[in-house]
């Protein structure tokens, strides 16, 4: 498309349809646990499983957790799973900084126990802790619209968890955080697939989530990451050198079972899913089963703001759905704030909580894009610009999915509407208080902002690169061009120059201030390529190295660091499979 009706469409999305305010975006990134837990013992102590006891397990689920058969699920918020453990398996990392937060000894990473529950093998786990996990189902819309049909049986009935085995929930320090493997086996909502993560996009998910928690981001935050010394899939990807866009080989690869840990992963599709069932008249207890999942969502996710004893269903559904649209925005808000690109926004790949959730097929911008896309398999209504727009659609199907709880009550389905209405005001609201504190502005500059999105595209200029030059309130345009990867003439230099002097005549922030919101570091594709290149021989030294840098990316680092991690993308690397593009295999 010609760079004008780029530029045209650019502005129209940024003044039409569309950032939190500072105080949206900050979050506690040092904190320290009073727990003392050394042991797997220690860590059984805290074990509190509130999903499996309060909701309604599958009826035709085994009792032991023994089905990994794809099926159809008709009815039941999840079916128990015993994880299928890893052969052989050989520690990679752990999270250094979330283990110092939960108060676990490091050493417990690389301990027996710990190795064997978190490789997938819970046959021998100390009371109250479970001999087996969930899995859960959930509904699938793309930016708003409903689908079934990926579904093998053609129902809808088989997608949710097809790889993802929750194997505990611990109340730590007052706070609840559930436990999942990613690539724990097949679970029925396997769809034919193998269950398996590999090392690859384990290694890519594992160092994401602490780099994006470092960012200020609400995240879904890792805990330990093994690898399989015997076990491998195939996956289709790109042979060495290859610029083809889809994958052009099949490769054996190691697999892997990386932990996430979040307050809750109910989803945006779950919520959904008994929306969908209550509409359709699937199973008489499919209203009680939305109700049910919803209060366990307020629970959860919400009981800080949401009294679950004293207020009735209207009042709870109205203060749920404003509380989401508020988190929702500030998080989108939060991903462009620092270049991240969520390829796969579907609803089901929506924490309703909201924070940033499945790290698949997503990226962090280098060259300025709107329609930047990490994933093959992607499109524009999932580009880095489209972000604000995809996660309205989210939370249309969210408001969609709650409407059955207000049938009777016609004001209280009108409030819902009217909330669902003020989704696309709100997030140009945030997205402009976001950017006038990216550019240390008083308030948003709608036309000093315009003109700055046109110059940065017209000299491709490096997203992450840019803003943290700026932020050093620059005197003239030279710090700038560390961040062009395009050569520019006299007339650009001009443009440039007026441009910052406007700028600076605006500026009310300091420099360290806005330093504190522009991060140096991004975890670009060239940088976890080579990491996890590299763990598959063995040598994880290059992603225990990514883990220092990358959870720190506001700090000035060491030289040798920074002219490591802190520069343009090689041209070498321009096109490359796996570096410039990837497919969503893993």
């Amino acid at each position: 498309m010609a760079k004008a009706l780029k530029q045209a469409w650019f502005k129209a999305l940024v003044f039409q349809r569309c950032v939190p305010k500072y105080s949206d975006m900050k979050t506690n990134l040092s904190q320290t646990s009073t727990s003392n837990v050394s042991t797997l013992a220690d860590l059984a102590k805290c074990a509190e499983y509130s999903l499996m006891d309060t909701l309604h397990c599958d009826p035709d689920a085994t009792e032991n957790g023994a089905d990994h058969t794809p099926r159809q699920v008709f009815t039941g918020h999840y079916v128990p799973i015993k994880p299928t453990p890893i052969e052989d398996p050989e520690y990679v990392a752990h999270s250094k900084t979330f283990f110092n937060e939960l108060g676990f000894a490091d050493r417990l990473a690389e301990s027996t126990d710990f190795m064997r529950v978190f490789s997938g093998d819970l046959s021998q786990v100390p009371e109250p802790m479970r001999k087996h996990g969930w899995a859960t189902g959930y509904a699938l819309s793309i930016f708003g619209t409903e689908y079934t049909q990926q579904c093998p049986f053609q129902t809808g009935n088989g997608y949710g968890d097809g790889r993802a085995v929750s194997v505990l929930e611990a109340v730590i320090n007052d706070q609840r955080w559930e436990m999942q493997l990613k690539g724990g086996g097949r679970t029925p909502y396997c769809r034919g697939a193998d269950g398996r993560a590999v090392l690859r996009s384990s290694v890519r998910e594992f160092l994401a989530q602490e780099h994006m928690h470092a960012l200020g981001v609400p995240t879904s935050r890792s805990l330990s990451l093994y690898v399989s010394k015997t076990e491998t899939v195939q996956r289709p990807w790109y042979s060495e050198g290859s610029r083809s866009f889809d994958p052009d080989t099949f490769v054996d690869e190691a697999v892997a079972i990386s932990t996430r840990v979040a307050p809750s992963f109910l989803r945006v599709g779950q919520i959904e899913l008994f929306g969908r069932r209550v509409r359709k008249k699937e199973h008489a207890s499919a209203l009680i089963e939305l109700e049910k999942i919803v209060l366990h969502l307020i629970d959860r996710e919400y009981a800080d703001v949401i009294d679950n004893d004293d207020l009735g269903m209207p009042e709870k559904v109205m203060l749920l759905a404003r509380e989401f649209r508020s988190r929702l925005t500030s998080l989108v808000a939060n991903w462009i704030r620092v270049g991240y690109c969520q390829g796969n926004f579907n609803s089901d790949n929506t924490q309703a909580g909201g924070c940033t959730l499945d790290y698949g097929p997503f990226g962090f911008i280098e060259v300025f894009d709107p329609y930047y896309q990490p994933w093959t398999g992607g499109g524009e209504h999932f580009s880095f610009w489209n972000q604000p727009l995809a996660a309205e659609r989210n939370f249309e199907m969210f408001c969609t999915a709650l409407m059955p709880l207000l049938e009777n009550d016609p004001d209280a389905l009108q409030q819902l509407d009217q909330i669902r209405n003020g989704f696309a005001k709100l997030m140009r609201e945030k997205l402009e208080n976001m950017f006038a504190t990216k550019l240390g502005l008083e308030s948003f500059n709608p036309e000093l902002f315009s003109e700055l999105v046109t110059l940065m595209m017209q000299c491709s200029v490096d997203y992450t690169i840019f803003f943290r030059e700026l932020s050093s309130i620059p005197d003239d345009i030279g710090l700038l061009k560390k961040s062009f990867y395009s050569n520019t003439n006299e007339e650009m230099d001009t443009r440039w120059s007026e441009w910052l002097t406007k700028w600076k005549s605006l500026v009310s922030s300091t420099s360290d201030d806005m330093k504190r919101v522009n991060p140096k570091y991004s975890l670009r594709e060239w940088l976890l390529a080579p990491a996890y290149q590299q763990a598959a021989t063995g040598d994880y030294a290059l992603i225990h190295e990514l883990q220092d840098v990358m959870t720190q990316p506001y700090a000035e680092q060491s030289k040798e660091m920074e002219e490591k991690y802190y520069r343009l993308k090689p041209t070498e690397v321009n096109e490359l499979g796996g570096y410039s593009h990837m497919s969503c295999s893993s």
